[in-house]
């Protein structure tokens, strides 16, 4: 049971008038009055509130998918982990995500935009009406500590709001409660801004939950939160301070079983550090308060538990990373792609027909459980068919999302009355393995490498655990994980660390922001679309600008704004 249901807001308003003659007095129906939100109560709904738009969801169910909390769209398709899928018609300002050549009208990016925004103008009243309350008659306010925990969490989640948007966007306008100006300018680096946030969230929150609701931010989200930050800013001493005291605080990720990370019957674990609360079913909506930005993001096929639509494929570069050399080591040099795997992909009816899964191929296990591949078993569904199980294969590939899928026997329980491609899944934000591969980045950059090498093979010991899939008893692949015996050089060890970042965490909304703060998004981007063109004639010679780290602001935001926002450099 979820102990913190992300509802818009909290309050019942009464809208029956008496017709006294003071009736001209009374305030408009349906809204909030100041007098109404500067109580205790009125600031725990706006807290909740903010705390609301963490899943992306402002007017509805659908068209939220640039705001997914997965950020499977502006982190994932536009790198080399995963194809839009479906088919070419369908959402096709998406393929203008994937192909690198979005305009200011894309409604991917104004849904990020608009969403983020509102999630800020709720953290923002959260902490204008607390001060009023603070400064009111003694036997309304706060007790000292429950005002600092609120002030914690709606500064932790500004800062998320914003890290979002500067991810996206970079130059984008800083309003908080004390702003006046009906319109600022987006000239400045927010991220300073977002770092004093997160430092006061540090600060303020509890290692415990707040309220005992485990939806809700604590001390080591704030930690996490901020060491990435530092990290995306090259404060490696700094970064590493804060992610290693999560480390420490946290149990050994090796007897922190990988799967729980995507069982909605086992969310809220140890490793699960800040993630969005989703809910289905039992808080009396049709689905607003699930996993909405996910929505299309399940197998497409006649008879399947869920069968909507399509969408978020993973790329075929995606599945060879996953090989491994006789050691069970990654293919660090690239060789990953020489004799690529690509399923049953491009095989004529009659191959395909006869096609058989080749259990020969040595395989970090991870690859079956985050790519759904035919022949293999898929989560409790049965075992994989390809084609029937994909909407157009021309167009996305032989593969399937795995991780944001959940089991056939929880449809039921667990997804939206009249709607099962809307789960009650939970989204990860950060997760204890997130921590421990920005920690070994940390390592590896202030030359600590047995350090990095420790805490990539405890993330590799662990998957060595997973369970092998098997058909008959046979295990579908020749699985293997191997620990490095030494990491021989700074860069060997950064290329392993970034290596084990992509096989662990991937189609987990990480990668492209990952490639844009290395700096290898021209390089790995290029190289992708030169081999992934192959299959995938869309993809042939797309070209990385440098504008291509970040996207265009929206353009009805810069109308409105009457010029004082400008637009991003290259668009």
């Amino acid at each position: 049971m979820k102990h913190l249901k992300y509802i818009f807001l909290a309050f019942f308003i009464c809208s029956t008038f008496s017709c006294k003659k003071d009736f001209l007095d009374k305030n408009p129906q349906g809204e909030l009055t100041t007098e109404q939100l500067t109580t205790q109560d009125g600031v725990e709904a706006l807290l909740i509130g903010a705390y609301g738009l963490l899943n992306g969801n402002v007017n509805g169910q659908y068209g939220t998918y640039g705001a997914a909390p997965s950020q499977w769209l502006l982190g994932e398709v536009d790198s080399d982990n995963a194809h839009k899928g479906s088919s070419n018609g369908d959402q096709p300002n998406m393929n203008l995500i994937e192909q690198h050549a979005p305009t200011s009208t894309n409604d991917n990016l104004s849904n990020l935009w608009n969403n983020c925004f509102e999630g800020v103008a709720r953290c923002n009243n959260t902490l204008k009406f607390l001060a009023l309350v603070q400064a009111g008659p003694s036997s309304g306010r706060f007790s000292t500590s429950r005002a600092t925990e609120i002030q914690g969490e709606a500064k932790i989640l500004r800062a998320h709001y914003y890290f979002f948007l500067v991810r996206v966007f970079k130059n984008v306008p800083y309003i908080t409660e004390a702003t006046t100006t009906a319109t600022v300018a987006n000239d400045k680096d927010i991220y300073p801004n977002i770092i004093t946030d997160l430092q006061a969230a540090v600060s303020d929150l509890p290692t415990s939950k707040p309220k005992g609701e485990v939806g809700r931010m604590d001390k080591y989200a704030a930690q996490a939160y901020l060491g990435k930050v530092y990290l995306y800013q090259k404060k490696y001493a700094d970064a590493f301070t804060l992610l290693n005291a999560v480390i420490i605080a946290k149990p050994d990720l090796v007897s922190l079983p990988y799967t729980d990370n995507f069982d909605v019957t086992k969310e809220n674990g140890p490793e699960s550090i800040m993630a969005v609360q989703h809910a289905v079913g039992a808080d009396g909506t049709p689905g607003d308060n699930g996993n909405v930005g996910d929505v299309l993001n399940f197998p497409y096929g006649t008879g399947l538990p869920i069968t909507c639509c399509g969408f978020f494929q993973p790329s075929i570069d995606l599945a060879n990373s996953f090989k491994v050399d006789a050691n069970g080591l990654p293919l660090l040099d690239g060789s990953y792609r020489n004799n690529p795997y690509q399923s049953d992909f491009g095989l004529a009816a009659a191959q395909k027909a006869a096609y058989q899964v080749d259990q020969t191929i040595a395989f970090d296990p991870r690859i079956d459980y985050t790519i759904g591949r035919r022949g293999v078993p898929y989560h409790d569904w049965g075992i994989m068919a390809g084609d029937t199980w994909i909407r157009d294969v021309g167009n996305g590939g032989p593969f399937v999302p795995y991780k944001n899928v959940i089991d056939a026997s929880q449809v039921a329980s667990n997804s939206a009355p009249g709607n099962t491609n809307i789960t009650g899944l939970n989204v990860n934000f950060i997760r204890l393995a997130d921590v421990y591969l920005m920690a070994a980045e940390c390592d590896v950059e202030l030359g600590n490498l047995t350090g990095a090498m420790t805490l990539v093979n405890k993330v590799r010991q662990r998957a060595a655990l997973l369970p092998p899939k098997t058909v008959n008893g046979i295990p579908v692949a020749a699985y293997k994980v191997g620990l490095y015996p030494s990491f021989p050089g700074s860069d060997y060890a950064r290329n392993a660390v970034r290596f084990e970042r992509r096989l662990e965490l991937s189609m987990e909304g990480h990668r492209f922001y990952d490639l844009v703060r290395w700096g290898l998004t021209k390089q790995t981007l290029e190289s992708y679309f030169n081999f992934e063109g192959n299959y995938f004639s869309y993809l042939k010679g797309v070209m990385i600008e440098p504008r291509d780290d970040y996207f265009p602001l929206p353009q009805d935001q810069i109308d409105r704004s009457q010029g004082v926002l400008k637009q991003s450099p290259g668009y």
